[in-house]
């Protein structure tokens, strides 16, 4: 295969993407870059053709197998940390075109731990796009209210004290003692709370559950805001200090403030908060409390927001990716209004979930959404003892939080 990128310009990307999509080429879009792929003895008419049509390729200096293209999703930098000798062709951080061989490739997936999947490249695939920016809807006051209590330092706080542990690996003394601390302090809030133990790997572990009832009579529908609660250092071992403080001491805290905006709003439908552990082991939490939801439960979730990794500000502007998947694309346009409407953030979305507790949910057919910094693959410092709380931005992290307060709110208003 030969290789070439195009870059969508914003303003008209879709007309640009139909128009690339004409010249007889596979494509694969990852944001603004399209990269156009087609057999050696089609190369020339390709050229030609897109000549024809003033789009400026840039030629890849060398040639790929197909089967040898693979599309990598990854946490931080952990494929690339881990092997480094695999080449990289399009590197959009927590998306990577790269060169496997397919045995190589299936060696690489047996028992690798939940940092990174490989999947063979599809053809005409749109990894994640880039949101143009509209014009903003007028903000509601009630909506505008709550966002605008959003609070720099009792996020501060709840996360200096989630670092405080040497570690919230998910087994530990030290995650059940911040287990019980976040209980308390959603408890101090006014909610019903609950731990429910999970089971990690044989070991015991748990989840944090805080409930607020709506106020609609009848049957309710229910909201969902999750986070996991644990931290991992995957080099220096499981009782390594692991401060988590973006992965996911952000999202935890995130969580938490969320619950305090929204103690005293007034939801005709039921708002649940869950913290989950073992997410770092493979997803055990948010697996077991799914598993654990009778039919009837789970198809009143009208939406589940879920946060992993909101604190690092990886470019020039604060973004967000919406990470989903078909089920879940009313939940991604509400939340990318809200995002338009109450923050400033730039907005990505993909339909390629991914190694966070957004997935089991997904999986069962309940419309999840991933909220996540965007660009995190430029955070290198994710499950390891770097991963300090000086790396947090938290302007960005209060964008994010805005934008899902103002979703949450509205989503379980009406």
């Amino acid at each position: 295969m030969k290789l070439a990128k195009y870059y969508l310009s914003p303003g008209n990307r879709s007309a640009q993407l139909e128009t690339a999509g004409s010249l007889g080429a596979s494509w694969v879009q990852f944001g603004n870059e399209l990269l156009l792929y087609t057999d050696e003895n089609q190369w020339t008419g390709l050229v030609g053709r897109a000549a024809q049509r003033t789009l400026p390729l840039q030629e890849y200096p060398t040639t790929v197998n197909r089967e040898n293209m693979y599309l990598v999703v990854q946490k931080g930098r952990l494929f690339q940390q881990e092997h480094p000798e695999v080449p990289v062709i399009v590197d959009h951080g927590r998306f990577l075109l790269v060169e496997l061989d397919p045995k190589q490739a299936q060696q690489i997936e047996v028992g690798n731990l939940p940092c990174f999947t490989l999947r063979p490249l599809e053809d005409n695939q749109i990894v994640f796009k880039v949101s143009e920016r509209t014009d903003a809807a007028a903000p509601v006051a009630s909506i505008q209210n709550l966002v605008n209590q959003v609070s720099r330092a009792s996020l501060e706080a709840d996360l200096t004290q989630l670092v405080s542990y040497p570690t919230r690996f998910s087994t530990s003394t030290h995650y059940a003692n911040a287990a019980t601390w976040a209980q308390g302090r959603l408890a101090a809030m006014n909610y019903s709370t609950q731990l429910q133990s999970i089971t990690v790997n044989g070991s015991t572990s748990q989840n944090v559950i805080a409930d607020k009832l709506g106020s609609g009579m009848g049957e309710r529908d229910i909201v969902l805001v999750t986070a996991h609660l644990d931290s991992i250092n995957h080099k220096d071992g499981p009782l390594a200090i692991s401060p988590g403080a973006d992965d996911n001491g952000s999202g935890s805290a995130g969580l938490l403030q969320m619950a305090n905006v929204l103690q005293n709003h007034s939801s005709q439908h039921d708002l649940r908060f869950v913290l989950f552990g073992g997410e770092e082991q493979g997803l055990f939490g948010s697996q077991q409390f799914v598993a654990h939801l009778s039919a009837s439960e789970q198809q009143r979730i009208r939406a589940v927001v879920n946060m992993d990794m909101i604190g690092c500000l990886n470019g020039p502007s604060p973004s967000v990716l919406l990470e989903g998947a078909p089920i879940s694309q009313n939940v991604m346009e509400g939340l990318q209004a809200a995002a338009t409407t109450y923050t400033q953030l730039d907005v990505q979305t993909s339909l390629n979930p991914y190694d966070s507790d957004h997935v089991p949910f997904i999986q069962n057919g309940i419309p999840a959404v991933l909220t996540i910094e965007g660009a995190d693959g430029a955070n290198d410092g994710v499950h390891s003892i770097r991963d300090t709380i000086d790396r947090i931005n938290y302007d960005l992290a209060l964008e994010i939080l805005r934008m899902n307060v103002a979703f949450v709110a509205i989503s379980s208003s009406g």
